[in-house]
């Protein structure tokens, strides 16, 4: 009996080695013939999977240096190349942008996103298009924004009283934590009219559920990559997928169904300006509508805002005000400007942005070196070339804005935290010109081409008006007891680009924004 489980053993090793050695061979074959980028040599089952660590676009960079701009990996079962310059982005964004205007498709995003029944992760299509040109013209317009307008004013001032209670009693603020609750608040109430809680506990179960969606999304998940491992949860994700989205569907019923009867009833609600919902029920009733939107399309909808316009909007300012503690003559420069322009008897609003250059370098600074995601995720709809090498379909494709954002063909000193190079007094460096807009493409902090972020005038907006107040009402000391330390800037994982440790300060007020108008 020994005799036979050792034969079978040889057998089995003999059988495996082959296989690996036959793999092997018709890899390199496939990959002479069509001319695939370089890259490592990968492992039997995972490939490449072995190379990649918590803070991807750290790894993938690490990778570009050795393999160049444009590099081929097999994650497990799934090819996929990363684009590490601005040329290769140009290229994929730009050249061939209808090829890779689709995203992969996850396991988190079929959960958590209703089978990516929104807009942000929904496939390139007759449906995402009249998603995009409805955020565009209705949701996420001009139109929209002026008239939410006091809603962000509203929610800065309510943040702003409560840092000077902090202050006044000399206690620490966990910033990025205060900054996601004053996000979900706008999102919230420019989405649906209303804050999704009003008790404390209430408002952490909000906070929770958008940032655990977030997480999720942004959680590597190896059944996802290892073919034999599709109908397994390794990591225990799918039990945490149902968890949040059960949460996340039974708020959504309970507001649309409220809603739905507010319509019903004619009842007066708030200002009478409509709200997303509004306009998404409107459109899903609306029988000659080109589109039919679904209650899944619409809950959908609502989460991909709060998951995209919550988080990613709080981790810019909370980068930038760290920047700025580190750099205290730079934290000088923007209030001298904003006393200049504004005064001191009144608060700094969204009107005054045009005449407030330098905090406007300030932000885009902090998006060159912090982009709030780091890695644009897209998938190869049809085989084409990028950078002289073959891509073939349904490859997905990384471009790591992070390593773009420091390059140092394109940026002066790219490492350093430079506002003055978007200030167009600076004659040794031409960057002032770059727009935050996908224009140039070695700045993409909100992508580029026919995917690329419908919220940035939002997320703008609301990022230089939480900064600007935050600046001109109160000094920020951190370590123990408030004194002057050093923020530490580590990075840490997931699909934005959240601190390792949190930013937590102590405000000293300047002015009391009670008694500013």
């Amino acid at each position: 009996m020994a005799d036979d489980l050792q034969s079978y053993a040889i057998l089995f090793l003999i059988w495996l080695i082959s296989t690996v050695l036959i793999r092997i061979i018709f890899s390199n074959s496939r990959t002479t013939a069509r001319c695939l980028p370089p890259g490592p040599i990968p492992l039997p089952v995972i490939g490449h999977l072995h190379l990649l660590d918590p803070i991807t676009h750290q790894a993938f960079h690490k990778l570009s240096k050795r393999y160049g701009p444009l590099i081929h990996l097999r994650l497990g079962s799934v090819p996929a190349v990363v684009a590490s310059n601005a040329d290769i982005a140009r290229e994929i964004l730009k050249t061939h942008g209808t090829t890779f205007a689709s995203r992969p498709q996850s396991s988190a995003i079929q959960y958590l996103a209703y089978g990516a029944s929104g807009f942000a992760f929904a496939p390139y299509g007759p449906y995402w298009k009249f998603m995009k040109k409805l955020c565009m013209s209705d949701l996420l317009g001009g139109r929209t924004l002026d008239q939410l307008q006091s809603i962000r004013r509203e929610e800065i001032r309510r943040f702003l009283r409560l840092l000077h209670k902090k202050s006044n009693g000399g206690e620490t603020v966990d910033v990025g934590l205060e900054l996601i609750t004053m996000m979900s608040n706008i999102v919230s109430r420019m989405a649906m009219s209303r804050i999704c809680s009003d008790t404390e506990v209430e408002v952490e179960e909000v906070r929770e559920i958008v940032h655990e969606m977030a997480e999720l999304i942004g959680t590597f998940n190896v059944s996802d990559y290892i073919g034999l491992c599709r109908n397994l949860d390794l990591q225990g994700l799918k039990k945490r997928y149902g968890n949040v989205h059960g949460r996340f569907d039974a708020m959504m019923k309970s507001i649309i169904k409220e809603r739905e009867e507010e319509r019903k009833t004619k009842m007066e609600r708030g200002d009478g300006v409509k709200d997303i919902l509004d306009i998404l029920l409107e459109i899903s009733e609306d029988e000659s509508a080109e589109m039919k939107l679904t209650m899944e399309n619409i809950k959908a909808f609502i989460m991909d805002i709060f998951v995209a316009g919550t988080d990613t909007t709080a981790i810019t300012t909370e980068w930038a005000l760290a920047e700025l503690i580190n750099h205290p003559d730079l934290f000088k420069k923007a209030r001298v400007e904003i006393d200049s322009v504004v005064g001191k008897n009144r608060l700094v609003g969204e009107s005054d942005f045009p005449n407030l250059p330098y905090l406007h370098a300030i932000v885009k600074e902090t998006l060159r070196l912090h982009p709030t995601v780091p890695v644009i995720p897209r998938e190869s709809t049809k085989d084409c070339k990028i950078g002289g090498y073959d891509v073939p379909a349904n490859t997905q494709v990384f471009i790591n804005v992070w390593a773009i954002g420091r390059d140092p063909e394109h940026w002066v000193d790219p490492l350093e935290f430079c506002p003055e190079r978007f200030m167009p007094s600076d004659e040794s460096d031409r960057s002032h010109n770059v727009d935050v807009r996908g224009q140039h493409f070695h700045f993409l902090p909100f992508g580029s081409g026919q995917r690329g972020c419908p919220g940035t005038s939002l997320a703008l907006q609301v990022v230089q008006t939480m900064l600007a107040s935050m600046i001109q009402c109160f000094d920020w000391t951190v370590g123990i007891r408030g004194e002057c330390a050093t923020v530490d800037m580590m990075e840490g994982p997931g699909l934005t680009l959240t601190r390792a440790r949190p930013l937590v300060c102590v405000p000293v007020a300047r002015a009391n924004p009670v008694h500013l108008n």
